[in-house]
């Protein structure tokens, strides 16, 4: 990836799911980079929402790639192989949830050929993951708390993502911001440090995605 280039991915928790084909021709016509996919097991979060048939009937039907964000309590790695086996591009867990096997983690999802990415929530120091940066191809801050959506932007994660830009280093590894990013704050979580946007609800009310997602690619050279 060239991280100047900034990624988009709407956050297909957020869609409708009356009609969730909708909502896939909404990201394909708009041209986003990925679909993603929050896997919630009402464990780690206290919410659920969809399991590995859903997400692969969904990555049959649709050229978009998958960005998988499991939400989930992994108490042992045989629990991550209905997900392993998965057309997936990416695959993020919560450092919360393995902090004994992260290492092990990384290096099964990498083995499978996918992007391995760790997620942190907004109150866990950016310093936990700090041993892993040179087995880490993706690092997600949520900036909200995980598990529902609509939330609001918290204000304090410019500054983690400036923290964990700066942390990084040359590094070729990826910032995901997640939780309420709207067309009134995308361009400043970019500045500080973003280089893929997932974006909820405030994407699918959007009532012109082709133009924001434009204005999103081409940030880049603005700066």
């Amino acid at each position: 990836m060239n991280k100047k280039d900034p990624m988009v991915a709407p956050s297909l928790f957020a869609a409708d799911f009356y009609n969730l084909s909708r909502a896939i021709t909404i990201c394909e016509s708009s041209h986003v980079d990925m679909i993603h996919y929050d896997v919630m097991d009402n464990h780690f979060v206290t919410n659920i929402s969809f399991g590995p048939k859903v997400i692969n009937d969904i990555i049959s039907r649709t050229c978009l790639p998958a960005d998988l964000h499991l939400m989930i309590t992994l108490e042992n790695m045989e629990k991550l192989s209905p997900f392993i086996s998965l057309p997936v591009q990416h695959i993020t867990l919560h450092a919360e949830t393995i902090s004994n096997s992260i290492p092990e983690f990384l290096e099964l999802v990498k083995k499978s050929g996918k992007t391995a990415g760790l997620s942190i929530r907004p109150d866990t120091d950016i310093k936990e993951i700090l041993p892993f940066l040179d087995m880490i191809d993706l690092i997600l801050l949520m900036s909200v708390e995980p598990g529902y959506s609509g939330q609001t932007f918290m204000t304090s994660s410019y500054k983690r993502l400036n923290e964990l830009k700066n942390i990084i280093g040359n590094r070729e590894i990826i910032i995901q911001i997640d939780g309420g990013i709207t067309r009134e704050n995308y361009e400043k979580a970019l500045e500080a440090g973003a280089d893929f946007l997932v974006i909820g609800r405030h994407f699918f009310e959007d009532g012109n995605t082709m133009d924001w997602v434009n204005k999103i690619k081409k940030y880049s050279f603005l700066k």
